[in-house]
């Protein structure tokens, strides 16, 4: 395959929301670029985009696919991305190495919840972004309404390139006003008829080329003097204005097409090969020492990886855009990350699971290599002589979605955690965790939909058999008053024996509290606990009741207390220890002995200091449009919220309110079904707060239950 440089290369990410046509669009174009001879379709299983069995069988894309057209001799390269806000992460890592967003826009719905998705990930990405509003030709298509949804949600920088003129069963006609011709289509796409606009549509088209050439000229100052001075601008004066705007965000081009039938698509792709930015237009790439690569073939060698995936017959494959020199094959390279050598043995241009084998990648360039040894997404790889820092990585969103899993055989918990670790390197937006508090595999996702594909692969890709449920909740104990305690440790079973006595006070921390004045404190150690608050221990020992000997046994026992609360055996925190007599044997007495004692007395103490569960409380934030504001606000309180504050951010109001962890299980999916999917959330711890009495009782009874289950 030949090789393209810098200056031959667009990339262009596809987004918006599930069934706005992506896929179909990427079929389109790459149809139109001659690298297929034939239009796959979603339906018939047949894509080069969605070709992974879940893909087949769900019938949408779970993972985003590197694919790549030609057109004007220039490598167009392409990332399919999912439409569902799950997989998130797939849209980001795109959105981080492509110069502009197409973003789909389904034609009969408008702007839809995942379109405000796939909008907020550009926003983020500062990414430019070309609208087409796609499925023109499906009865309920409207474009007006459609364009209309575009600037009530996105606002007046969202400007028509093209206008169709028989939207519906049947259309084939655009009128594009850049060209100011109107395009006439052939069924299954190629280059249009170009005859001059019709009578009937020239007001309407001169109209909306007027507003475009002015969005066109606000972008750059000298544009804007030749409009005033001519009071228009050429055709590539024009694309030289929306090239400028589009790196600035401050015009979006909409377009239209219908991508099932290739009509449109050779438009879309002259716009994007002379219209978008190309790599070296796009801001540079920093380094975590501040060093830029702006896509140059004369700066270092260096590249990033932006997503990993395992493929069959090829095991793992590393993809990667190139941001200075030119990689070729057989080049050392050393990843900042772990200063270790990395050789790229072989490098490939695909189209899905096709690959294409090329000697070199200029700058500017997306591609794939494999056989990399210790290489996972976000590293970067770098000339040997400036590998002291690598590119700064994408951000992945906190995780919206918890879930406890285990295999339903206990012989298969190995294989289950590394078919975990094998998708979260792949799918870093996944967290795999195990609890050692909870003492629970967890699973920490955008969602239940993204939840449902990890089963998915779990169970018939790899034909593991898992339960799935819902997590326990980190609570803590801790006492409210005083209390006194005594235990004697005592074993006789022939020869020496095991003796231990310990009498002890407990007490509940508080920065202000007050030592005992009945009896000395000879010693005080102080721990901070790694699951957060206070153990403070106290040598209180008078008269060598106990010797300093065994204080260390006292306080391990007391310790294993404390990791395994005497109430619901969650971690318990924020407890003064005073042990202040006791009695030892000059034989039987050994730190096992003074161990138990010590941990018996101290439970039995806790009990009666009027002990309280504590509930994580967590603070959180939901972005909804107005109209829900008030089913929203219902449901938080139905889960023991406390609204902190609203505001507003655009045509969305902000909810801020103060909820309990042990409400928010599936709170994602909730909130989807109750804003019909416009509604997002993001959480954040925010202390440990007493659980209400109610509540307690119902855990003690739940703990209580399940201690007599298990004996």
């Amino acid at each position: 395959m030949k090789v393209y440089k810098t200056s031959e290369i667009k990339n262009i990410a596809l987004v918006g929301g599930a069934k706005s046509g992506k896929t179909t669009m990427a079929e389109a174009m790459l149809m139109e670029g001659k690298m297929i001879n034939r239009r796959g379709s979603i339906e018939d299983k047949n894509t080069v985009s969605d070709y992974k069995p879940i893909e087949l069988e769900r019938e949408h894309s779970v993972h985003s696919s590197l694919l790549h057209t030609l057109y004007d001799n220039k490598k167009i390269n392409l990332i399919d991305v999912p439409g569902f806000a799950d997989y998130v992460g797939e849209t980001i890592a795109a959105l981080n190495v492509c110069d502009t967003a197409l973003l789909m826009i389904n034609g009969q719905s408008g702007v839809e919840a995942t379109t405000e998705t796939a909008w907020r990930q550009t926003e983020k990405a500062g990414t430019p972004v070309v609208f087409a509003v796609n499925q023109m030709d499906h009865q309920g298509a409207n474009f007006e309404t459609a364009f209309n949804s575009i600037k009530d949600y996105f606002g007046d920088k969202a400007t028509v390139v093209q206008y169709p003129v028989n939207t519906g069963e049947g259309f084939d006609t655009i009128i594009d006003l850049v060209l100011m011709k109107q395009l006439k289509f052939k069924d299954g796409g190629g280059e249009p008829e170009i005859s001059d606009i019709p009578a009937a549509e020239a007001d309407k088209a001169e109209a909306l080329h007027l507003k475009l050439i002015e969005n066109a000229a606000e972008g750059d100052e000298a544009l804007m003097e030749k409009y005033f001075e001519n009071d228009t601008l050429t055709i590539e004066e024009m694309r030289e204005g929306l090239r400028l705007g589009l790196i600035t965000r401050t015009i979006f081009p909409v377009m239209v097409s219908a991508a099932k039938h290739g009509i449109g698509v050779s438009r879309i792709l002259d716009f994007i090969s002379k219209s978008c930015p190309l790599p070296t237009d796009m801001p540079a790439r920093k380094t975590t020492d501040g060093k830029e690569f702006g896509c140059k073939t004369d700066n270092p060698a260096a590249l990033f990886i932006f997503k990993t995936s395992i493929e069959q017959h090829l095991g793992e494959v590393s993809f990667f855009k190139v941001y200075g020199g030119e990689i070729t094959e057989g080049m050392d390279l050393v990843n900042p990350r772990t200063g270790n050598k990395e050789r790229i043995t072989q490098l490939f241009c695909l189209n899905g699971k096709n690959r294409e084998k090329v000697s070199s990648v200029f700058a500017g360039d997306i591609a794939a290599t494999i056989k990399l040894k210790d290489v996972r997404t976000g590293d970067s790889l770098m000339d040997p002589k400036n590998a002291d820092s690598g590119f700064e990585s994408f951000s992945i969103p906190d995780a919206l979605f918890t879930v406890g899993i285990k295999a339903v055989n206990s012989a298969d918990d190995e294989k289950l955690g590394a078919l975990l670790n094998e998708m979260h390197k792949t799918d870093p937006s996944l967290e795999i965790e195990y609890s050692r508090e909870l003492k629970q595999l967890l699973i920490k996702s955008q969602g239940e939909f993204h939840i449902n594909t990890v089963k998915w692969y779990l169970t018939k890709a790899n034909g593991l058999e898992v339960d799935i449920f819902t997590p326990k909740v980190p609570y803590r104990e801790t006492i409210t008053k005083i209390a006194d305690a005594s235990y004697r440790h005592k074993k006789q079973s022939g020869g020496s024996g095991q003796f231990g006595e310990v009498h002890l006070r407990i007490q509940p921390y508080t920065e202000d509290y007050k030592k005992p004045t009945d009896f000395p404190v000879r010693g005080t150690d102080v721990h901070d606990l790694p699951w957060g608050g206070k153990l403070i221990f106290n040598n209180c020992i008078v008269g060598g009741a106990i010797d300093a000997r065994f204080m260390p046994a006292i306080l391990k026992g007391i310790m294993e207390r404390m990791t395994e609360g005497p109430l619901t055996g969650s971690y318990a925190r924020d407890i003064i220890v005073y042990v202040y007599d006791g009695k030892m044997h000059p034989v039987d007495s050994n730190e096992i002995s003074f161990k138990l004692a010590g941990r018996h007395a101290f439970s039995t103490a806790f009990k009666s200091a009027n002990p309280k569960i504590m509930e994580p409380i967590y603070d959180v934030e939901i972005i909804v449009p107005e109209d829900m504001m008030g089913a929203v606000m219902t449901d938080l309180q139905g889960r023991r919220g406390i609204i902190m504050g609203m505001g507003s951010k655009g045509k969305n109001q902000i909810i801020k309110a103060k909820v309990p962890g042990a409400e928010m299980a599936r709170y994602a999916t909730s909130l989807s079904s109750i804003t019909s999917g416009r509604g997002t959330f993001s959480l954040k711890f925010d202390q440990y707060q007493q659980v209400p009495s109610d509540v307690q009782d119902k855990l003690l009874k739940e703990y209580e239950e399940s201690q007599e289950e298990e004996d």
